[in-house]
């Protein structure tokens, strides 16, 4: 098998939701890039139909379109189903990618901090997943499964908190959800699979990689020495929605560049080099 076909997601029709800034948009890049139709949708329609038409300038295989969509609420997750499901009548790739999160430190961080954050990025991401089952499932077969592809984090696996408490209890949340509709969907064919990225450029991260002499003073404290790339999303997605990816679900993928492997320091070393 060619690396074409082992990645090729033409036919494929995807939901990027958050598609228009950071991860989002890394993600749908690489998926239009390897032939999909990929629809973008955040709360800003004039960003996303502004972002596809920019990747679609890219002249790629596939194709990106951009509207509104908002998953903090019932019903908003409602007018998103309904918004793709009048747009298109098939979807193979829903990847849950919106998302909030909230920094205070400990002492003064805010009892709201934790229904805002865990209704996007729990509530929102179940519901909307709920809501697109049929559709998925409808696509789904045994030997090319629907692909679900949550955004988790590495602040889900490793005890960072760094002032965001309710974001990181969130995104070990989605880790945790991720395995149970992986093993609940499997027998109709739905791969569930989620992300777990360290840090990238995004506006969520803006404070700490806004510029390259920041980004590479957060580099430093990866273990690979440097923060994430576009491309290092793209082909995660590639991976998991294309013929290579199809047997993988239940995976927490560790895009972290080794951050959820660091551990304290070495107990004896002092001694040894003493």
């Amino acid at each position: 098998m060619t690396p074409n076909e082992l990645f090729s997601l033409h036919g494929k029709v995807a939901l990027v939701t958050g598609g228009a800034t950071g991860i989002g948009r890394m993600a749908a890049t690489g998926l239009m890039q390897a032939g999909a139709t990929v629809y973008i949708a955040s709360r800003k329609a004039d960003a996303c139909i502004a972002v596809a038409a920019e990747l679609n300038a890219m002249s790629g295989p596939g194709e990106v379109i951009g509207f509104a969509g908002d998953v903090s609420s019932a019903d908003g997750v409602a007018a998103l189903t309904a918004e793709i499901t009048s747009r298109t009548d098939k979807l193979h790739i829903l990847m849950n990618n919106a998302g909030v999160t909230w920094g205070a430190p400990l002492g003064a961080f805010p009892f709201e901090a934790w229904a805002k954050v865990q209704g996007v990025n729990n509530a929102g991401l179940f519901h909307l997943t709920q809501s697109l089952l049929p559709m998925l499932i409808a696509t789904a077969t045994p030997d090319d499964p629907a692909r679900v592809v949550n955004v988790g984090s590495v602040m889900g696996d490793a005890a960072l908190g760094d002032g965001a408490y309710s974001y990181a209890a969130s995104k070990a949340a989605v880790h945790q959800i991720t395995k149970i509709m992986a093993k609940e969907l499997a027998g109709h064919h739905v791969t569930v699979n989620a992300l777990a990225p360290g840090p990238f450029v995004s506006k969520m991260t803006a404070f700490a990689t806004a510029d390259e002499g920041m980004r590479e003073k957060v580099g430093h404290d990866v273990p690979l020495g440097r923060v994430g790339r576009d491309e290092d999303i793209a082909g995660c997605m590639q991976f998991l929605c294309g013929k290579g990816g199809s047997f993988l679900t239940g995976a927490i993928l560790p895009v972290s560049g080794g951050i959820q492997v660091m551990s304290g320091p070495n107990l004896f070393r002092a001694a040894l080099e003493g």
